[in-house]
């Protein structure tokens, strides 16, 4: 990402979401985004995921400059090389919670048995149930194993624990290292507490649209062992 700038608006009421963010990420990292409501973190993630653009300013995926891509190319980025988790699950209730991951292994070209990404987010056991039956932490891990099972090369994860109690979160947190360390997925999380960012490769702060701190934790803490 180089001097990626976001601009909702124009004349005196115009937003500055984004005010030349840079930075380069590594293959594999796990990165987590920290800073207060409004500091740009979910724009930066919509940019990075292709769901939005930016004012100005380039971000490459490899020797792809999105920027530069129309609207076809971003669809075919997002299909194949993006997963996507957000606060609320967005399951589909009439379907089982191995149909729901169905739902994209269907598109995929090279996807995970909806089985195994299951059992990736240890739901090996409820394959066969629909999400009325499931806790809200297990809607998450369903949601979390529908975002994988096409192997995204991305996941991007925009407070994935806010709408669950610390206990339920903690699971759903051991369940985004587990991708991250097994399939080797480069995962990026929002969150607002700031006790998570104890299990990151490293820390990213907004503030202001800008970013502010980013450091690197020499001693990432798995999820089981944080204290809320």
């Amino acid at each position: 990402m180089q001097d990626l700038a976001k601009v909702y608006g124009q004349g005196p009421s115009a937003v500055h979401a984004l005010r030349g963010v840079s930075m380069e990420v590594g293959e594999g990292r796990l990165l987590v985004l920290l800073g207060p409501s409004g500091s740009g973190k979910s724009t930066f993630l919509n940019i990075l995921g292709g769901l939005d653009r930016a004012t100005s300013g380039h971000v490459w995926f490899g020797d792809t400059d999105l920027t530069e891509c129309d609207d076809d190319a971003l669809t075919e980025y997002r299909r194949s090389s993006v997963g996507f988790v957000f606060q609320f699950y967005n399951l589909i209730a009439s379907l089982t919670a191995r149909e729901n991951v169905s739902l994209i292994t269907e598109i995929s070209v090279n996807p995970l048995d909806p089985a195994e990404a299951l059992a990736l987010v240890g739901l090996e056991r409820r394959p066969d149930h629909f999400p009325a039956q499931l806790s809200g932490g297990e809607q998450q891990r369903v949601a979390i194993a529908r975002a994988i099972a096409k192997r995204p090369q991305v996941l991007l994860c925009d407070e994935p624990t806010g709408a669950l109690d610390s206990a339920t979160g903690v699971r759903v947190l051991a369940a985004l290292e587990t991708i991250n360390r097994e399939l080797g997925t480069t995962v990026f999380i929002i969150t607002h507490n700031a006790v998570v960012a104890e299990m990151g490769d490293e820390v990213v702060q907004f503030g202001d649209g800008r970013m502010v701190d980013r450091r690197v934790n020499t001693k990432r803490k798995p999820p089981l062992e944080l204290r809320w």
